[in-house]
């Protein structure tokens, strides 16, 4: 634990450091500078915790909260983010979280300090956040600790013979429950067996998003009731190889580009590398038969897919790649890049035969092809997916009130 700790106060002090340069470290100190005044006042009785890395890990909380609130409306949530990007964007989602804070870093001294603060009746880990002081205040305060949507690799600390501490905060939690056999298979070979496995709750969020949807006049304008393509949080690599699909001429549709980074500068260079034909969400007034609409605003990209026919998913040139399901839910072919091993559902999907993996312009273009001749069996297959995968935040639910 004395490795442990030292590395956590050696990372604090990178980004400290980091932060006299870097804005999102900036962030990522301010954000904390004042929660312990902003805790000073939480005095609620009946408080459930949830801790979540991003935007993707609140996306699965969601689901789950919704349904607490129903269960028992007397019940508070408390949100923490480890990352600047859930903090910046989590107001842009439908939610119910009573408090959201950055959660302080995971020093013993800050989790004793931050559990007594807000006497948590339920905690929950969504997915992978496994931080071990607040996991040993919990276990030593007796409250109830959950792990929601977890997924485990083969390769990771806890399975290794340097991972004792690791898996002694794995055994603390009361139950884990799991996106698939896989990891209720690794977490047996550690002795933990009080798993069950129940999917992926961001089945439950995206049927939800799709029960939901509104109409985008702008977008339903730019594509003229015709159904276009969409580039889904798309990062340098995959908007150059769309350049070069584009520039080959097989592409008629129009186009939706909504950027991973939304800054002004990637915004221009977008612009810049699609030679003009192209116009922005915010500027459409002006618009001039431009081919791609470029979305300039957070928040807009799941609505979006309700009105495209092919999906390029960014993030699987990176290992950061964004949400599939959300094309898969209307049952949309989709393709994204190679590096996608810490996304099983990608691999899922792609053994389904509803998405395939690209790396270049040829492969995109053969998958365009293919695509357009399977597009009934594709939403097809997509939503026998979608209803048999729905229901794991129910399943959740059961269990706690049991």
């Amino acid at each position: 634990m004395f490795i442990y700790n030292l590395t956590i106060r050696f990372y604090w002090f990178i980004i400290l450091f980091a932060s006299l340069f870097n804005k999102k470290a900036k962030r990522f100190v301010l954000g904390r500078k004042y929660i312990w005044q902003e805790l000073s006042n939480l005095k609620e009785k009946n408080l459930y915790w949830f801790h979540c890395a991003s935007l993707g890990e609140f996306d699965q909380g969601l689901p789950l909260m919704f349904l607490l609130k129903e269960k028992d409306p007397s019940i508070k949530i408390l949100v923490t983010f480890f990352s600047p990007s859930g903090m910046d964007h989590y107001h842009k989602r439908n939610h119910c979280a009573d408090y959201v804070y950055y959660l302080p870093i995971d020093t013993n001294k800050n989790a004793k300090k931050f559990i007594h603060s807000i006497q948590p009746k339920k905690i929950f880990f969504i997915k992978y956040e496994f931080w071990l002081n607040y996991i040993f205040v919990a276990k030593e305060n007796n409250i109830p600790l959950f792990s929601i949507s977890c997924i485990l690799r083969p390769n990771q600390h806890f399975f290794k013979k340097s991972g004792v501490i690791f898996r002694k905060g794995l055994q603390c939690f009361d139950l884990f429950f799991v996106q698939n056999e896989e990891t209720k298979s690794l977490l047996s070979t550690i002795k933990i067996n009080n798993v069950i496995i129940t999917g992926d709750t961001r089945y439950d969020k995206v049927i939800d998003n799709k029960i939901n949807l509104v109409e985008d006049i702008t977008i339903s304008n730019f594509l003229q009731n015709k159904k276009g393509l969409i580039l889904g949080s798309s990062w340098n690599m995959e908007e150059s190889i769309f350049k070069q699909v584009l520039d080959s001429g097989l592409i008629e549709e129009k186009v939706i580009i909504a950027p991973h980074d939304i800054s002004e500068k990637h915004l221009n260079q977008i612009e810049t590398l699609f030679n003009k034909n192209i116009i922005r969400y915010s500027n459409y007034s002006n618009y001039n038969n431009e081919q791609i609409l470029l979305i300039d605003s957070i928040g807009k990209l799941a609505n979006a897919y309700q009105y495209v026919m092919f999906a390029f998913i960014g993030g699987g040139f990176s290992g950061s790649l964004h949400n599939t399901l959300e094309p898969i839910v209307f049952g949309i072919p989709t393709v994204f890049g190679p590096k996608h091993s810490k996304f099983p559902e990608a691999a899922f999907f792609i053994q389904e035969k509803v998405a395939l993996e690209v790396t270049n312009k040829t492969d995109f273009l053969n998958a365009y092809t293919y695509f357009k001749k399977t597009e009934k069996e594709v939403k097809k297959k997509c939503d026998f997916i979608i209803e048999t995968s729905k229901g794991a935040s129910q399943k959740i639910i059961d269990k706690i009130f049991i």
